[in-house]
């Protein structure tokens, strides 16, 4: 009976199955769209137009690209979320098809500054686009897919109201007699906010330079990876690292969004947001300057 079940359902990748990933799915929701992209390519190659069978899920639970379990496993959760599939036939697959398998070792990585300094020089002098994505990452305490959000959206001039404020402003506000702008990325709603990017005037200038441009996550890393360069994940904790020097922790968190952290109501968040503007300076002038002073 389980095998008759089966063999009427067919893989076909669809518009609704994106939408199923990126807002129906019940715990953590796919927003990123190269990961959209690298899961609609594996889809494609291996499971589009199969008949679900024990066949394919032996095929699936022995390829040697782990990920392919992953998008497997969403199909199945999308199916169940159709009712194309019975419980017992949802429960039975999930339980026999493991996901992508993660080792909790602990590893330590020594993050130094040498190698940030290293890492910045290489990309001005040979990618100025990756090096601006790693200015912003480093001066605003960004992660990498916000400080690319940034350069392919940015948009200075657009008026936004400001959440918890009830006030509207430009997207870009530039403190020129200070040295450094923030700008109001409103990312609140996704897995991983990202409410404000604190910059330099001379990032701005890179920024206005790139803004509009598309950037692949994929290709950088790759692209520092072979260069034995800084990866990106580890420049926001290394500013996470220098900001905690020089202002309150809890300031830093309102940076660097950490809003799970983090609870702001609505009277406190001025008060964050002007401390953050103070603060700000402070590191700029003690930390970010000195990093590119070093780079030769």
């Amino acid at each position: 009976m389980l095998g008759i079940s089966l063999s009427q359902v067919v893989f076909s990748w669809s518009q609704g199955f994106e939408e199923f990933l990126r807002e129906r799915k019940r715990r953590r929701k796919i927003m990123d769209p190269e990961t959209i992209a690298y899961y609609r390519n594996l889809f494609k190659k291996h499971l589009e137009g199969k008949t679900l069978s024990e066949d394919l899920i032996n095929y699936v639970i022995n390829h040697k690209n782990k990920w392919l379990r992953n998008v497997f496993r969403h199909y199945i959760q999308y199916l169940y979320y159709l009712r194309k599939i019975s419980p017992e036939t949802y429960g039975w697959v999930m339980e026999v098809v493991p996901s992508r398998n993660y080792k909790m070792d602990v590893r330590s990585y020594p993050i130094n500054i040498e190698d940030l300094v290293k890492t910045l020089s290489v990309l001005r002098e040979n990618h100025e686009l990756y090096y601006l994505v790693y200015r912003l990452m480093l001066e605003g305490g960004l992660r990498l897919s916000h400080a690319i959000h940034i350069i392919e959206s940015f948009n200075p001039n657009e008026i936004i109201e400001i959440n918890g404020l009830d006030v509207e402003t430009h997207r870009l506000v530039c403190f020129e007699d200070k040295g450094f702008c923030r700008y109001y990325v409103g990312l609140r709603e996704s897995v991983k906010p990202c409410e404000w990017a604190y910059f330099s005037l001379d990032t701005l200038r890179l920024l206005k330079e790139y803004s509009g441009i598309s950037i692949s996550r994929r290709a950088l890393t790759k692209y520092v990876k072979r260069r034995d360069l800084l990866l990106p994940k580890y420049v926001r904790k290394i500013s996470w690292r220098l900001m905690i020097e020089v202002m309150p922790r809890e300031v830093a968190r309102f940076i660097q969004s950490r809003f799970g952290e983090l609870k702001i109501s609505e009277a406190r968040y001025e008060d964050l947001l002007s401390e953050a503007d103070e603060c700000y300076l402070k590191y700029l002038k003690e930390s970010i300057y000195h990093l590119h002073s070093l780079i030769s």
